[in-house]
């Protein structure tokens, strides 16, 4: 059985750089927002990663009590004394040590095993909450941007984000609760030394907020940067043949030596700068370690503290430092998290496409009549292009639209799909408004075959099946072989189980062209859209593509947008179109007659 596969999506187009917001604070704010919902989780993490780590922090002075009974265990041998009680107490604290150190591992078994979990969910409801942030933003959208970009905010910058989670979380809460435990029992053991330890506090929160507060530029930018990256080597790849064509291999290779340049140049400082937080607390922790040693070591010969209370209290000390340190491990991650969260939210929080009214009008098969009433449209708003267009098509006609590049042709069809909303007038079906009718009804309703004829990696038999869900095997067929695409299909090496590749080259443009006919013929809609479906193929194949046009449009209103005027001979009528507006309509023998712009369009097409 054949699988469907629909998991591919259109091409989009190049745009220029954007800024990217650099509010760390609220961005990091809003991030702890979005993970409210597993806050039962995360509390539960809190709790086993706090427990663990308290158990863990005993440890020490539990060993500095076994080592405080063992020297006075030896003595009291040196002495004469009987030890044998002390050797007991001993086994016994050794016991207690142990049980410490089991309980302490277990939980931190727990911790990472429910971490785990939560992150990954966290992580894919994120990915889910964009993918369905993705399939409600406008066309527009995606117009203003590379594939490069929007896949580096989908898949780099959420795994930025993963890695975080999964990495730094724990540690920060077993940093912060050990920071707290140490310093509690550093006071029960000494308060003269404990004080002493904690002059080295200031200069850790100082050197770490200064460092962090320089890199956090650094590693938005680096975020920037490798979005850049990532939309050039997407586009290289995808235009490879034009690339070589023009021979601009070298120029391709200069520009992305210039991207990766700037990425290794912010990368490098944003990872030094943050690099620098580690040795530098480390040193400054270590004059602290010496200064404890040596005010320990008199405090023992003065017989104010006993051994073991000492060797403890140093291994506090070390305690007390690594907590900071590993904070300042983790700021990397965090500060890449967070970086990468404000381009996710920049997604998140773009104007969606205008929602539908809350009950649509369902209509299960229309006619296909078709009135533009008074309709203005602009892509932007300081730029007229359609305006007060009036357009009256009845059910079942053929129109052909022509007119210059940029006329506003394309425009009429993507104002009818509703991938642009109309500024002002209105557009009906019908005699219903487009608007009142739930989009997925329209577009179902609607075919369209393109001038940049679109398949996606899969069998031939699953890209004719992406316009039908529900269409046997035999219906496929069928289409194929009214689109006359089943004779070509057949001669291919494993015929509709054929894999077309990523770029489609395995199969010629006009094949391409035939297979989308039979797509959209399959889908059986009411309307045909043809976007100069014949301007990239050779005479022969136009004529094999025409045949199928003709089929596919028989007893359905369709619009044929085409340069080639030769096509739209049969057309019932034809709409000529210049900035917007339509200056012409009538027949191909009324408008030769008519001597205007059509006339001097055609004439000037078939000149010898």
């Amino acid at each position: 059985m054949r699988k469907k596969t629909r998991d591919a999506q259109p091409e989009t187009v190049k745009a220029p750089d954007e800024k990217r917001a650099k509010n760390f604070g609220g961005s990091l704010k809003r991030l702890f927002k979005y993970m409210r919902p597993y806050r039962a989780a995360f509390a539960l993490i809190f709790f086993f990663a706090a427990a663990g780590t308290v158990l863990s922090i005993m440890g020490p002075k539990t060993l500095g009590r076994v080592t405080t009974i063992l020297s006075d265990s030896v003595i009291a041998r040196s002495a004469g004394e009987d030890a044998r009680a002390d050797m007991s107490e001993a086994a016994r604290v050794i016991v207690i040590l142990f049980a410490l150190y089991m309980a302490s591992g277990l939980m931190a078994f727990v911790t990472s095993y429910i971490l785990a979990g939560t992150s990954q969910k966290f992580i894919f409801q994120l990915r889910e909450d964009i993918k369905r942030k993705l399939d409600r933003l406008p066309l527009r959208y995606f117009d203003n941007r590379t594939r490069g970009e929007v896949l580096s905010r989908v898949t780099t910058d959420v795994e930025a984000i993963s890695s975080a989670l999964q990495q730094s979380l724990s540690q920060i809460i077993t940093s912060l609760v050990t920071l707290i435990g140490v310093i509690i029992i550093m006071f029960t053991i000494s308060v003269r030394l404990t004080l002493l330890a904690m002059l080295t506090l200031p200069i850790f929160g100082v050197l770490t907020l200064t460092i962090m507060r320089r890199s956090q530029g650094y590693f938005t930018e680096q975020q920037k940067a490798l979005g850049d990256l990532n939309g050039h080597v997407e586009d290289m790849y995808t235009g490879h043949a034009v690339v070589r064509l023009y021979n601009l291999e070298d120029d391709s290779i200069v520009k992305f030596k210039e991207i990766n340049d700037r990425l290794f140049n912010v990368g490098w400082r944003a990872q030094f700068v943050s690099g620098v937080i580690f040795p530098t607390l480390g040193f400054v922790g270590n004059i602290g370690f010496v200064m404890i040693c040596v005010v320990g070591g008199a405090l023992v010969a003065q017989r104010i503290l006993p051994i073991g209370d000492v060797q403890a209290f140093m291994q506090y000390t070390r305690n007390f430092v690594q907590p900071m340190l590993n904070a300042a491990a983790v700021t990397t991650a965090i500060q890449s998290a967070v970086a990468a969260a404000e381009r996710i939210f920049e997604i998140l929080d773009e104007p969606e496409e205008i929602s539908e009214i809350q009950n649509p009008i369902g209509v299960k098969r229309l006619k296909g009549s078709v009135e533009f009433k008074n309709v203005s449209f602009r892509y932007k708003p300081e730029t007229p292009l359609i305006e007060n267009l009036n357009i009256d098509v009845e059910s079942g006609k053929l129109v052909a639209i022509v007119g210059p590049t940029g006329a506003g042709k394309t425009t009429i069809v993507n104002l009818l799909m509703r991938f642009y909303e109309i500024d002002a007038g209105q557009i009906l079906i019908d005699g219903i408004d487009i608007t009142t009718m739930g989009k997925e009804n329209l577009r179902r309703e609607v075919g369209m075959a393109l001038q940049d004829a679109w398949l996606f990696n899969g069998t031939v038999f699953e890209n004719i099946m992406y316009g039908a869900e529900n269409a046997s095997e035999d219906d496929v067929m069928s289409v194929a072989a009214a689109s006359r695409a089943d004779h070509f299909i057949r001669a291919l090496p494993d015929g509709y189980d054929t894999i077309i590749d990523e770029e489609a080259s395995n199969i010629s443009k006009g094949q391409k062209q035939l297979l989308t006919i039979a797509r959209a013929m399959l889908a059986k809609p009411s309307i045909m859209i043809l976007d100069e479906a014949t301007s990239a193929v050779d005479t022969l194949t136009e004529a094999l593509v025409q045949e199928a046009m003709e089929t596919l449009m028989k007893g359905r209103t369709s619009f044929v947008i085409a340069h080639r005027l030769s096509t739209i001979k049969n057309a019932d009528v034809i709409l000529v179109m210049n900035d917007g507006a339509v200056i012409e309509r009538g027949t191909h023998k009324d408008l030769l007659a008519a001597g205007n712009y059509y006339a001097d369009l055609y004439s000037r097409q078939f000149a010898v």
